[in-house]
């Protein structure tokens, strides 16, 4: 990492191995606190590897922590598990692990018991007081941006669940990569705290988070569709109305078009801007024809 000697390392004050951990959070920060529960044949495929999983656990939590421009810090872990084997674990492990070396993360507690396959982490980060992104804050006229590219992982689940049984699951696919192992838009998001109105991470589908923001802001919007940089072989309504991205969608003001591009250039990730905050609630697209927050529903 470039200069990884500046990079914030956690530390607890009583970590793993009594009743409760104990952490201190330094003056004049907050501590943001996030939790996701991955459940097999839910979240993820019977099929997909261990180490995929314990990457993907931790990476859509830490992609929360991006969402409010947060530093992460600690998380938890709660594990249960069916008939895996120690192999199994260690691929798992491995997985987690290969995150916590991107972007410095301290496991501090946990549990595991049998039952049905699923994961949940907690995560903990920390931003100074007052500086927190939230959904809500965007004004009528800021630009609306995502980062990278949308679609991807809905590509990369359709294939797994198309593929048949002789097919190789070693065989290289990007979509498959970005289907179990997002990025994390950590540095985009701590860069964004004094740049953005608003902010999420997009993990039920784009008009479907996007719509989070405008109800939490009490506004609208107005998309140009052409614009969404959308993955090579799926339609426009397919991926924005997927989820599995983690990308982040937020709100910034015109006048810092310059700033936005600026970061784009030195994360060396796209931004788009696909479209504008409006004061009349609801979502059109450039014809202004309403679209629908659909997305990924949960229940």
């Amino acid at each position: 990492m470039p200069h990884s000697e500046n990079v914030f390392r956690p530390q607890a004050d009583l970590g793993i191995g009594d009743d409760c951990a104990l952490v201190s959070v330094p003056a004049g920060m907050q501590l943001a606190v996030s939790a996701d529960t991955l459940v097999c044949g839910v979240h993820f495929p019977e099929s997909t590897s261990p180490f995929d999983i314990g990457y993907k656990a931790l990476a859509v939590n830490l992609s929360d922590l991006a969402a409010m421009g947060a530093t992460p810090a600690w998380f938890t872990l709660c594990v249960t598990l069916q008939d895996q084997s120690e192999q199994w674990v260690e691929a798992f492990c491995d997985g987690m692990a290969s995150l916590t070396r991107i972007h410095p993360i301290l496991l501090i507690g946990g549990d595991t018991t049998r039952g049905p396959l699923s994961v949940s982490v907690q995560v903990m980060g920390l931003i100074p007081v007052g500086e927190a992104l939230t959904r809500a804050g965007a004004q009528d006229g800021d630009d609306i941006y995502v980062s990278g590219c949308i679609g991807e992982a809905a590509l990369g689940l359709a294939r797994v669940l198309k593929a048949s049984e002789n097919q190789s699951s070693s065989q290289y696919d990007p979509m498959l990569d970005r289907l179990n192992r997002p990025t994390p838009r950590v540095a985009l998001g701590l860069a964004l705290r004094s740049v953005a109105h608003a902010c999420i991470d997009v993990s039920d589908g784009l008009l479907a988070d996007l719509n989070h923001i405008l109800h939490s802001s009490g506004a609208g919007a107005r998309l140009d569709l052409d614009a969404i940089p959308v993955a090579d072989g799926a339609s426009t309504m397919q991926s924005i109305t997927a989820g599995d991205d983690y990308e982040l969608c937020f709100a910034a003001p015109a006048h810092r078009r310059d700033t936005v591009n600026e970061l784009a250039r030195a994360l060396s990730l796209p931004i788009t801007r696909i479209g504008v905050i409006t004061a009349q609630p609801g979502m059109v697209d450039q014809n202004n024809h309403p679209l629908t927050p659909t997305g990924y529903t949960h229940f």
